[in-house]
């Protein structure tokens, strides 16, 4: 592919690398949103709540990520009648939101069990409750430890998010395979490879500064 061509692509791909991160931000938020509401399940003496979050878990783990974004593409909507069928952007994020909840749960329950078991002690000998120990003393703790993971986590989904192109939504993936199929030249995954990493050096420098900012209070 020659440098003008590339260079009359860049536009397109440009506004596919808008979308990816567009859509890995946002999944990335829900996706935390619910992996603390499952770590705490995970963490409830309620055998019934612990043993949900765990199927949940173990369910979006041990499955690949594409067969989750075909059932919520071309599945769920079956359940309804008559069906109801969801744009490819609700679908993508639905599923990319549920299967990083299920990784982010495992990550939080460990940065909340790492925290010493006496910050609990001393918080309920205080007069707190359980629920007021955990959102007042061992969460906000943990945030500093999740820093790492959750930019781990962060930079597979960012990956990861390229398989939504396999329901036709029009992201950075798609769109290289649009061009390369119809200038019939496979080169311009080359420019789409470096957009790519170009998203994940500039993510990963800032988790390493957050990490670098807030390691100084540990």
């Amino acid at each position: 592919m020659k440098f003008d061509q590339i260079m009359n692509a860049m536009p397109a791909l440009l506004r596919g690398s808008v979308v990816t991160i567009e859509l890995t931000i946002i999944s990335i938020f829900f996706g935390l949103i619910l992996g603390l509401f499952l770590a705490l399940g995970r963490l409830s003496k309620n055998k019934i709540i612990d043993g949900f979050c765990w199927f949940y878990i173990w369910l979006f783990r041990g499955t690949p990520l594409m067969m989750q974004i075909f059932f919520i593409y071309f599945a769920f909507p079956l359940f309804f009648d008559p069906p109801r069928g969801l744009p490819d952007f609700p679908s993508a994020l639905i599923a990319l939101s549920l299967n990083s909840a299920a990784y982010l749960a495992e990550i939080i329950r460990a940065a909340i069990q790492s925290i010493d078991k006496g910050q609990m002690e001393a918080a309920k000998a205080l007069g707190m409750s359980y629920g007021q120990a955990m959102r007042r003393v061992i969460v906000p703790q943990s945030y500093r430890r999740l820093i790492p993971p959750v930019g781990n986590e962060f930079i597979m989904l960012l990956k990861d998010s390229s398989l939504v192109a396999v329901i036709g939504m029009t992201e950075l993936m798609r769109i290289t395979s649009q061009i390369s199929n119809r200038t019939g030249n496979a080169m311009i995954y080359i420019p789409a490879a470096a957009l790519y990493l170009a998203m994940t050096t500039v993510f990963t420098i800032v988790f390493e500064r957050l990490e670098k900012k807030y390691s100084v209070y540990e």
